[in-house]
């Protein structure tokens, strides 16, 4: 076959007949040999082959062959342009010297339907492939279409323009092209040549590559071999040595798919973060919750379970109702009360001393809790989120045997934060086939090319992935993609400053002036002052209770000779203090 245009073949192709291979024998060349064709790269060089799978009529040009004028006609084209219509007239053949654009008298065409248009000569002619049924009834445009040989063919249409029309259809070429991911979609107006192939090419196999997350779904075609055409785009997501060798031209054995779970957990006051699979073998104990507010610690309980704390820090009372809560106090969380901005939660306050007693502390009362866990047993990590809310905060006792460095096993703490059930891909290279690794392809994403045939290759070793060290960008990128519930809470805004206090919470009278300027060496200093006298010791045990305030520095000096002590405040230990200390004490033995 002798090399058409792409334009000129796609006119003539017979749509029964697809799919067709063709070579191309003159390419495009453009910056990078690349080709954009309605959004899609395309490159189109010489000798590439493509397979044309299907063609759709985009728009049909219209030419006026006596002013060169051009028009877009849709393909829904019956006669509505706007123009006016000329009186309908017999056509009557006429020997004139330009037949093609008779004066005065139009022949006869129905409107917005197309006729043959006369062959110059001396005794006009129709043209074939027009002869038998549009002489007298006219042709739709897509009647004209259908009767394409492909080759334009002038016609006649008054609704148009009274000279003679050349119609040019421009399709749209859905092809298949090798190493493309997607159907390609070029223009048959692209200024190539083509050679249809199809015949000597039938063995040719046109590879598709596939993502990593196409394949996933594909689990009947696994065990399969692969190489990566394109490594991943987006930035690490593993502290891995496997993850720096996934590069461009490296050959993958793509083993199964794993459905097992994940924990995403971070180590407090280190930085680190962590995914933890299901299959993870350690054994953990729980360590107590912080909670930084009572509406943390509220957030906290579970239908049906009381929560024991301690409190760490004192909180103010709110009246009458609202007692004050101080350090040291055993409070029992037991649930929440009423709706809207009313809700409490009631809590029963333990006394050894005095009877118990049950308050509602709202919400936005401040101060801090501590949990109290006397639970010393060694849990499975699914055993620990059967039994266990998440946030929560767990210390690894026993380290996964099947590790040979088990990095959780030198954490003194860690924070569970959140469940992920994401389908993951076990893989391997192909020089190292035990070594196994998971490849979670809904974050780390390429592009692929699977070899042909089946592999029958022996499962690897996956151990490596059961604890995967997260890099800081990727861990936080994977918090905002949790739902809001999943998602650990945002730190606790700081305290507003109380009433008659700066602003760092001190007291005006705590501020000091500015220290003067060091004088200058000419201006002569007067001689220290003596050491003070030794103060005498009190010799009542009455004094021992005691003790003077630090804060005022007058109060020091009132006791020496010629100093009046009558401005004098002495303070009295607070006896809710020595219960404070009892308490702290039998808690947490010292």
């Amino acid at each position: 076959m002798e090399p058409l245009s792409f334009q000129e073949y796609i006119s003539s192709l017979d749509p029964t007949t697809l799919p067709r291979i063709l070579r191309i024998c003159s390419g495009v060349y453009f910056q990078g040999s690349v080709y954009e064709v309605s959004g899609n790269e395309c490159c189109l060089s010489t000798g590439d082959l493509l397979k044309v799978m299907a063609v759709a009529l985009q728009k049909v040009i219209c030419e006026d062959t006596a002013t060169g004028q051009t028009t877009e006609l849709p393909l829904t084209f019956k006669g509505e342009q706007g123009c006016p219509v000329p009186a309908q007239t017999q056509w009557v053949p006429s020997c004139q010297v330009r037949p093609l654009q008779p004066t005065g008298v139009q022949p006869y065409c129905p409107t917005g339907l197309f006729q043959p248009a006369p062959t110059p000569g001396p005794c006009p002619t129709l043209r074939r492939p027009f002869l038998e049924s549009s002489r007298q009834e006219g042709l739709m445009l897509h009647q004209v279409l259908g009767q394409w040989n492909g080759r334009p063919q002038p016609l006649l249409c008054p609704t148009i323009s009274p000279h003679a029309l050349l119609l040019h259809p421009i399709y749209e070429v859905h092809a298949v092209m090798h190493l493309r991911r997607d159907v390609v979609k070029i223009p048959s107006t692209l200024e190539v040549d083509v050679e249809d192939v199809t015949e000597e090419a039938q063995h040719v196999h046109f590879a598709r590559p596939l993502l990593l997350s196409e394949v996933l779904g594909m689990e009947e075609a696994l065990p399969v071999q692969a190489e990566i055409l394109e490594g991943p785009a987006s930035p690490a997501i593993f502290k891995s040595a496997w993850m720096l060798r996934l590069q461009r031209g490296q050959w993958l054995q793509l083993h199964s798919c794993s459905h097992t779970w994940r924990v995403l957990a971070s180590a407090p006051g280190s930085g680190r973060h962590f995914l933890l699979s299901s299959a993870y073998q350690g054994r953990f104990r729980r360590r107590p919750r912080q909670f930084s507010g009572l509406q943390e610690l509220a957030a906290s309980l579970r239908p049906g379970q009381w929560l024991h704390v301690v409190v760490t820090q004192d909180c103010e009372g709110q009246g009458d109702n609202v007692p004050p809560l101080g350090v040291g106090d055993r409070l029992e969380a037991r649930g929440l009360q009423g709706n809207g901005p009313g809700t409490r939660l009631l809590c029963y306050r333990h006394d050894e001393e005095e009877e118990g007693e049950e308050l509602l502390l709202p919400l936005d009362l401040g101060g801090g809790f501590v949990e109290e866990v006397c639970d010393s047993k060694k849990y499975w990590l699914e055993e620990l989120l059967e039994r266990q809310p998440l946030p929560c905060e767990v210390r690894v006792v026993a380290p996964d045997p099947g590790l040979d460095r088990d990095a959780l096993g030198t954490l003194p703490a860690l924070r569970l934060e959140a469940r992920l059930d994401q389908p993951f891909l076990v893989g391997s290279f192909c020089e190292e086939p035990d070594e196994g690794f998971e490849i979670p392809p809904r974050w780390l994403d390429f592009s692929v090319l699977l070899s042909d045939g089946p592999v029958h290759l022996p499962a690897p070793c996956t151990h490596h992935s059961r604890v995967e060290e997260l890099t800081e960008a990727f861990y936080y990128q994977l918090l905002a993609q949790l739902p809001s519930g999943m998602a650990p809470p945002p730190p606790r805004p700081p305290k507003p400053a109380q009433a008659g206090t700066g602003p760092a919470g001190s007291h005006p009278s705590a501020s000091r002036p500015p220290v003067p300027n060091t004088p200058p060496a000419s201006v002569r200093l007067a001689p220290p002052l003596p050491p003070l006298p030794t103060l005498p010791r009190p010799s009542t045990p009455s004094q021992y209770g005691r003790r003077r305030p630090h804060r005022d520095a007058g109060c020091a000096l009132s006791s020496l000779p010629g100093m009046d002590s009558a401005d004098n405040d002495y303070e009295t230990v607070d006896d809710n203090m020595q219960k404070t200390i009892s308490k702290m004490q039998t808690i947490f033995p010292f």
